[in-house]
């Protein structure tokens, strides 16, 4: 009983808006922020000291755009911070919940206190919300993005399947960008420099051999090969077990092949004035229905 009116009472603190966050079903990390928003009055938003904040220590994103931060830093500098961030008390200070692009770039603009709302979280809802925001908001390198799954399925003890739903992502993406964690680190570090896309680092992430891998990634960054073109490689590699390059004839739907693959994360054709995207079963088949909204 008393631990159900703690319960009752934490959710009070928390607010609607994470409460919906926080339940079976996945929801937008902007509507939970515009909801806190909404129902905090503007005498419970208070200035912070920027140096009395600290990041999410959960916080997948390891990189931050510095081009991008000195753009929102000159809009801030002109017309202040133009949305609160949300912290939780700490021992010292205050654990940066959402908006640590938004501190980065005031203290640069030479500011010294950032308007925020305070709210209790645990160590769950802390990895969500920062995950969430992320993914919604495209910040985070494949790498990153890999690594906070696998940390979610661990400190969460949930299997993919729970994180899929939570996070409203299909069980085979989650599959596949944890897939790309086993590639080399001189790999991954290719990927985190852009060198590398996604497409290249679901396909280098299926072969076996470490020195394959690596030669191959090293190709595409020198040659420039799209992901169409890598598979064609690995496909005639393995068919004549040994290294063939094949010449690939530039059609002006390469590009567009490219991109619907990355974005379905299946082998996408155009031929014929016909679009082909390849599945393996039922289950990648919903996959792909999903991500073209054609599952309900």
């Amino acid at each position: 009983m008393k631990e159900m009116q703690e319960q009752t009472i934490k959710r009070k603190a928390l607010g609607k808006g994470l409460e919906e966050l926080f339940s079976s079903e996945p929801m937008s990390f902007d509507d939970m922020e515009k909801k806190v928003l909404e129902e905090t009055p503007k005498d419970e938003i208070i200035n912070v000291k920027i140096d009395d904040l600290r990041p999410n220590p959960y916080q997948p994103r390891k990189i931050f755009d510095e081009e991008s931060l000195k753009e929102l830093s000159d809009s801030i500098k002109e017309h202040g911070v133009f949305q609160p961030i949300i912290v939780k008390k700490s021992i010292k200070g205050y654990d940066i919940i959402a908006g640590e692009r938004r501190v980065k770039a005031s203290k640069m603009a030479g500011l010294t206190e950032i308007p925020a709302i305070v709210r209790d979280f645990n160590d769950e809802e802390m990895m969500e919300i920062a995950l969430l925001e992320n993914l919604e908001r495209e910040d985070l390198t494949p790498i990153e993005e890999a690594e906070a799954y696998k940390n979610l399925i661990e400190k969460l003890q949930i299997t993919q399947e729970e994180l899929s739903k939570r996070i409203g992502k299909s069980r085979s993406y989650i599959t596949n960008t944890l897939g790309i964690l086993t590639l080399p680190e001189n790999v991954k570090n290719l990927v985190n420099d852009k060198k590398l896309s996604m497409g290249h680092a679901k396909v280098l992430s299926k072969l076996e051999s470490k020195e394959e891998i690596d030669t191959l990634a090293n190709k595409v960054v020198k040659d420039k090969l799209s992901v169409h073109e890598l598979e064609d490689i690995i496909i005639d590699e393995h068919k004549e077990k040994k290294v063939k390059i094949k010449k690939i004839k530039d059609t002006k739907y390469d590009y567009l092949e490219d991109e619907l693959s990355e974005k379905f994360g299946s082998k996408t054709r155009i031929k014929n004035n016909k679009l082909i995207i390849s599945f393996t079963n039922d289950n990648d088949l919903n996959r792909i229905l999903e991500i073209m909204h054609l599952d309900k």
